[in-house]
């Protein structure tokens, strides 16, 4: 992970307002991880590594941040053009007041997943009445949760939740909990069988929640006209399709620029993941957006759901 993430954006900043290689800057583009470098960024570093960002006239810094709930109000904060968030988080973002829109898709299936153990007596939803299920984030997780349980008829009183933070997968394979929320398929089943168990996962989409992008780019909503986004995108594409048609050799590309990600939870994630990349970044399923809206303000996460347009504006 890079330090000191404020005083390199602002730095960039600073070069900007002094007018400083204006040529050079005005290509520049910061983009804000959500969390450290994983198979979930590949059409990213893709891009890097392969120069499709610099082929679209991109220079691109890509930084995993220190603290994962920072890069969308840094954005907000015109401390860097791009962030990798979340759709749930998007509509709490513009409930708190931020300036931040959708403008991309980076994952455009849910991830997250309940998760139990298969050799346990949980085989359906039906079985958790009276267990205990693992979280690390209150709020959209129980909204997920809630839908999942009444698709059995059940009610949230019927589990007992406990806040493991973000050792899901640990706390599940230790017996801690009966079942975790919150956890992404494409990583934990793997780090399950890793430990030695096998796990059984149960999909939101499957159980009543609205399909939802589970990665998005966001960015402030005043560069919404600004030209860099879409030679950003279609960067993005170039290198998506390059892993879909060439998937081995995106992989060393992916593993030769982080050398540690080269073991088997990765290699099986990456399989994992590459299906689930969005194949045309830009598209934008309005009607998504606007069932997601509902299940958030249903769920008291949202106090009213805005226009889609307010969300995820069409790029000009």
């Amino acid at each position: 992970m890079l330090k000191n993430l404020a005083a390199r954006t602002g730095g960039i900043l600073m070069a900007l307002a002094l007018g400083l290689a204006p040529a050079a800057a005005a290509d520049k583009l910061t983009v804000l991880l959500d969390w450290y470098v994983n198979p979930d960024h590949a059409p990213l570093i893709v891009a890097q590594e392969k120069g499709f960002f610099k082929a679209h006239g991109l220079d691109v810094e890509l930084v995993a941040p220190a603290d994962p709930s920072a890069p969308p109000r840094l954005v907000a904060a015109g401390q860097a053009e791009i962030a990798v968030s979340y759709q749930p988080s998007l509509y709490l973002s513009v409930k708190e007041g931020l300036p931040l829109v959708r403008f991309g898709t980076l994952v455009s299936t849910p991830l997250t997943a309940l998760v139990v153990l298969k050799d346990g007596p949980i085989k359906s939803i039906a079985d958790l009445k009276g267990k205990t299920v693992g979280y690390s984030v209150a709020g959209l997780e129980d909204a997920l949760l809630g839908t999942m349980l009444a698709s059995a008829g059940l009610k949230p009183s019927d589990v007992t939740m406990i806040n493991v933070n973000f050792a899901l997968s640990p706390a599940l394979v230790a017996g801690k909990v009966d079942a975790v929320i919150g956890a992404y398929r494409n990583f934990e089943l793997t780090q399950i069988r890793l430990e030695g168990k096998e796990g059984l996962a149960f999909f939101p989409e499957e159980h009543g929640v609205p399909v939802f992008d589970e990665l998005i780019y966001v960015t402030h909503k005043d560069k919404i006209g600004d030209p860099r986004l879409k030679a950003f995108l279609a960067a993005v594409e170039d290198a998506t399709i390059y892993i879909l048609n060439h998937p081995q050799d995106a992989w060393e590309v992916f593993v030769k620029a982080n050398p540690k990600l080269d073991d088997e939870l990765n290699r099986t994630a990456w399989a994992d993941t590459l299906r689930r990349f969005a194949h045309a970044p830009a598209a934008l399923d309005s009607g998504r957006y606007a069932r997601f809206g509902d299940f958030m303000k249903s769920h008291g996460l949202i106090d009213k759901v805005e226009p889609v347009s307010v969300y995820a504006p069409t790029l000009p």
